[in-house]
């Protein structure tokens, strides 16, 4: 089968398409022929060398697919050939097929695309579970995004909204990711390139800050949040774009009673995961099924232009997720 594999740590260059092995399911396992693969930070910071794969995964790239099944190891799994599905792995996803443990795997929600589909698993399962479940949000809330064109960022604003966030702020670059953020959902969309993010939640709240702030860039957002984030506020860590924070003052931690969490998603063991998948069926797919929210795919691109894909996402002019098409 084709695959992507990346030749070493490096920039979109070292992406590489190849011929491999199709890989063989395990009796848990079911082998999926990929219709579409989402494409994630992670995959980036894979790429650059910054985010191994777990003992035993393979070194193909892809956290998320979606498409149809081919076999399953076993007759006892729940599902049989021909059946759609999406699902989160641990690598793999940039191929022609792949094997997917068969509780990490679900059946489409009605009204998807399968590029749709493709770009599910791993920006929603990583709000779901971080954001609602390790960080406790709550209806009532109000929350700040970093990100906010990002996958993560649109779908923590499609789904705070939806399940009764009372106001949401995002940070986004530019006026056009602005207006978007803002018909996703957010009530204040903050151009971190020509306004400070601090000193606009400060001006919208009346000085208390938010209550939570989700955040995939740290450096040097770390200390700003801590100025923004309310009295009991809470600081979700989900990413680190920016890199290491190397010098923060931590008294308005303490002063503010702050709680400063961190968690990811690809080391969790399956059953975890498989955990998470099931609080999603019945928390978040009657949102799907109905059309509340949905994933937002900007762009789509053969598997074999992965390299391109992984430069427009190092661009960062994208609202939404990059899906391949295998």
């Amino acid at each position: 089968m084709k695959a992507i594999r990346f030749e070493r740590a490096g920039g979109p260059e070292v992406i590489k398409q190849v011929d491999v092995e199709q890989p063989r399911p395990k009796s848990d396992e079911i082998l999926v022929k990929v219709k579409a693969a989402g494409v994630n930070r992670p995959d980036v910071m894979q790429r650059k060398g910054l985010y191994n794969p777990p003992p035993g995964t393979t070194s193909i790239p892809g956290l998320e697919i979606a498409g149809e099944v081919v076999s399953c190891g076993s007759s006892e799994l729940p599902f049989a050939e021909g059946d759609a599905v999406c699902a989160l792995i641990a690598g793999g996803g940039y191929a022609e097929y792949a094997v997917v443990k068969a509780d990490n795997a679900v059946p489409i929600p009605n009204n998807l695309t399968m590029a749709e589909a493709g770009a599910l698993m791993e920006t929603f399962m990583t709000v779901w579970s971080h954001l609602f479940q390790f960080a406790n949000f709550q209806a009532g809330q109000s929350i700040l995004i970093h990100g906010g064109a990002s996958g993560i960022g649109t779908t923590a604003t499609m789904l705070t909204r939806a399940l009764g966030a009372s106001k949401i702020f995002t940070t986004v670059s530019n006026e056009n990711d602005q207006k978007a953020s803002l018909d996703l959902g957010a009530d204040v969309a903050i151009n971190y390139k020509t306004q400070d993010f601090v000193t606009e939640i400060e001006r919208h709240t009346n000085g208390r800050g938010v209550d939570v702030i989700l955040d995939i860039i740290a450096g040097d957002y770390v200390q700003r949040n801590y100025a923004a984030a309310a009295m009991y506020g809470t600081i979700l860590q989900v990413g680190v774009m920016q890199g290491k924070a190397t010098e923060v003052d931590l008294f308005p931690m303490l002063a503010k009673r702050l709680t400063h969490k961190g968690i990811t998603l690809r080391s969790q063991t399956p059953k975890q995961k498989a955990a998470i998948i099931a609080a999603m069926r019945q928390h978040i797919w009657p949102l799907l099924e109905s059309g509340r929210v949905k994933p937002i795919v900007h762009k789509t691109f053969p598997l074999a232009e992965a390299a391109a894909a992984h430069a427009y996402l190092d661009q960062g002019k994208h609202f939404g997720k990059l899906v391949l098409l295998p």
